[in-house]
């Protein structure tokens, strides 16, 4: 099972860029980047927290790493065009020597919609949008040419080049509720929920289904999850940090523990596990957290 920060985007760059380094150092897989413009107040985050914009961090990430995979954790369909994504994407795929994962998403948060004017529609028209939007994103990024005529985008002798470096640029979609996993089934290389093992498995064996129903093998999509984690000694702040989390996937506790709860992902069907480090301190904190994570991880 791969290891991929979560870094919090509203920390200062050279944070931000000193846990990257760290982790690309201990031999981790990847990083992921929200995209979100602001946090929803739900608790973690003061809506007016400064953060940096997903597709100028992967960007910058691009060019400052090396091996590690790089992927928004998902770039909502409400935001921008897909032939606008698709050319972005190709162009970080070849910056990076073709790491990229392109990370979709229906789009959720109403607060940011709001305050910009953005519309975001009914569920249903955001599932609908996001199918049309996998569709003209694939199409823009392997064929010569796409033609597309949809409810919600219409393309016509539409280029995009260059193409990417990998022969097929793989899509992560992230989602949980039945309609969205249908969705996974058609178009995804590679599927995120936040999730506990438990309900992780339910999850995924309604993907697997979905799979089933169009003649696809589920085992052709790579499977990540991730929960926010505090590593504490402490079982009084443990609890505090759980209750806080409001029901959201979330571990407190040491680091042999999180290696415990590790393993049942991984017996879950989780190829990627996804750490943010937003609740594992700063500096020598942080670094000390990430390397407990990794040795226990190891062990």
């Amino acid at each position: 099972m791969d290891l991929t920060l979560w870094p919090l985007v509203s920390q200062p760059w050279p944070a931000l860029c000193e846990a990257v380094e760290l982790v690309e150092g201990l031999g981790w897989h990847g990083v992921m980047v929200e995209d979100h413009f602001m946090a929803d107040g739900s608790g973690f985050g003061a809506v007016s927290d400064p953060r940096f914009e997903v597709t100028t961090v992967l960007s910058a990430l691009a060019v400052a790493t090396n091996s590690l995979r790089l992927a928004p954790l998902v770039m909502s369909a409400t935001y921008r065009h897909p032939s606008v994504v698709a050319n972005w994407a190709a162009s970080v795929d070849h910056i990076s020597g073709g790491r990229l994962t392109l990370g979709l998403g229906a789009g959720w948060q109403i607060n940011e919609h709001e305050q910009y004017g953005i519309e975001m529609g009914t569920p249903g028209e955001r599932i609908g949008r996001l199918d049309e939007y996998c569709s003209v994103v694939r199409s823009l990024l392997e064929q010569s040419v796409t033609d597309f005529n949809g409810r919600f985008f219409e393309l016509s002798n539409a280029w995009c080049e260059p193409k990417p470096v990998q022969d097929r640029l793989p899509l992560l979609i992230g989602g949980k509720g039945d309609r969205m996993l249908r969705l996974v089934a058609r178009h995804a290389d590679m599927w995120n929920m936040w999730a506990m093992p438990s309900k992780f498995a339910e999850r995924s064996a309604v993907l697997d289904q979905a799979c089933d129903d169009i003649g696809r093998n589920p085992a052709t999509i790579r499977r990540s999850t991730q929960a926010l984690v505090c590593l504490t000694d402490s079982e009084s702040d443990a609890r505090s940090f759980l209750d806080a989390a409001g029901g959201r996937a979330a571990f407190a506790g040491t680091a042999k523990q999180f290696a415990e709860l590790a393993a049942q992902w991984r017996d879950a069907g989780v190829d990627e596990l996804v750490v943010p480090d937003w609740h594992l301190g700063t500096g020598a904190q942080r670094a000390e957290s990430i390397e407990a994570i990794t040795a226990a991880l190891q062990a």
